[in-house]
C-alpha cells in the first residue's frame, strides 16, 4: 500500500473531488477541438482527462480493499503523460503553420501510443515492485514539473506578447499544478506531512484556476453568441 495510506478515507474524498474537477475541464476543453476540428487542440482535454483519469485510480489505490503495484504504475503513468499532452498542446499551439499543426496531430497520436504501450507493459509485467515504483515516481514527478514549467512559462509568454489571447491566471494554474507535484517530492524522500499537505492545497488551487478561467472564457463566449 502507499505511504500515504494514513487517512485512507479523507484521501479517497479528495481524489474523488479531484476527478470530477478535471472531468469538468474536460467538458470545457473539448469544445475548442469541435470547433475546429484541429488534432493539436486535443491535448488539453485529453491531459485533464488523464489527470482526472490518474485521481480516479489513486482513490481505488487508496482504497484497503485493493493491494495492487500495479495501480500505482497505471496512476504514475496517467498523471506523468496528462502533463506531457499539457505541455506538447501548448509547444504546438505557437506552430501556427500547416506542418507544425500536422506535427502536433502525429505527436499527440504519438503519445497515446506510447501511454497504451506503457501500461499494457506494466499489466503485463509481474516483477514490478515497489522500490522500483518508488525510484520511478520520484523521477517522472520532476519530469512533470519540468513539463509544467514549460507550460507556464509558455502560457506567461504568450500573455505578454498578446494580453487578449491569454488570460493571466492560466500561468498561475500550471504554477501551483508545479508546486503540487515539487512538493510532494519532498515527501517522498523525506516523508514531510506538511510537504504532503502543501501539495494537495496547490493542487486543488490549481484545479481551481483552470475551472474559474475555463468557465469564464466560454460563459463570455456564450454570451456574445447569444
Amino acid at each position: 500500500m502507499f505511504a500515504t495510506d494514513m487517512y485512507p478515507e479523507e484521501r479517497i474524498v479528495i481524489e474523488i473531488v479531484a476527478t470530477i474537477l478535471c472531468f469538468i475541464l474536460v467538458r470545457f476543453m473539448i469544445k475548442p477541438y469541435k470547433l475546429t476540428r484541429e488534432g493539436r487542440y486535443l491535448g488539453l482535454p485529453l491531459g485533464f482527462g488523464f489527470l482526472g483519469i490518474s485521481f480516479a485510480l489513486a482513490a481505488i489505490a487508496y482504497s484497503p480493499l485493493w493491494d495492487d503495484t500495479k495501480l500505482m504504475w497505471f496512476t504514475l503513468l496517467t498523471r506523468t503523460f496528462a502533463f506531457v499532452f499539457l505541455a506538447t498542446t501548448y509547444f504546438f499551439f505557437e506552430k501556427n503553420s500547416k506542418k507544425g499543426k500536422l506535427l502536433g496531430e502525429i505527436t499527440i497520436s504519438l503519445l497515446i501510443i506510447a501511454l497504451i504501450s506503457l501500461l499494457l507493459f506494466a499489466f503485463a509485467t509481474p516483477q514490478l515492485s515497489f522500490d522500483s515504483y518508488s525510484q520511478a515516481n520520484i523521477y517522472l514527478r520532476i519530469f512533470s514539473v519540468f513539463c509544467l514549467s514549460y507550460s507556464a512559462i509558455i502560457t506567461l509568454r504568450t500573455h505578454v506578447k498578446q494580453p487578449d489571447s491569454t488570460p493571466i491566471w492560466i500561468p498561475f494554474g500550471f504554477i501551483f499544478l508545479a508546486i503540487s507535484q515539487y512538493s510532494l517530492l519532498f515527501f517522498y524522500i523525506d516523508s514531510s506531512i506538511t510537504a504532503f499537505i502543501g501539495s494537495l492545497v496547490a493542487r486543488f488551487v490549481g484545479l481551481a484556476i483552470f475551472l474559474f478561467v475555463a468557465y469564464r472564457t466560454f460563459y463570455s463566449l456564450n454570451k456574445k453568441g447569444a
